[in-house]
């Protein structure tokens, strides 16, 4: 009885070293992938409106279901322009995908030259 268990034991941490490796891996395939499919749609959306952004970054913040994302755009599109409308261009890119979010937090400004 006492060699099944040890059997049970050696089967078991197999197992778990099998199972961390794997979680690994694909924590570090997920790191160095462009992101969710969510992220990339809007990514790409924002690039084609705001073609002289010098920085953008979008991130899935529901936790991965993709209802609800957080956006940094720098552009000179937004040049002269209230924050509220700057948002609100933003917001006018994204008409289409906001129908189906639950929210969006977006951060704008203007590149520092």
């Amino acid at each position: 009885m006492s060699f099944h268990c040890i059997f049970t034991m050696n089967s078991i941490n197999r197992l778990l070293h099998k199972t961390r490796t794997l979680l690994t891996t694909s924590l570090i395939q997920r790191s160095l992938t462009s992101g969710t499919d969510g992220e990339v749609r809007i990514s790409q959306l924002l690039k084609e409106k705001f073609p002289q952004a010098t920085s953008l970054k979008v991130v899935d913040i529901s936790g991965g279901c993709g209802s609800m994302y957080e956006i940094h755009i720098e552009s000179e599109e937004f040049k002269g322009k209230k924050t509220v409308h700057q948002h609100q261009l933003v917001n006018q890119a994204l008409k289409d995908e906001i129908k189906a979010m639950h929210g969006l937090r977006i951060f704008t400004a203007v590149p520092k030259q």
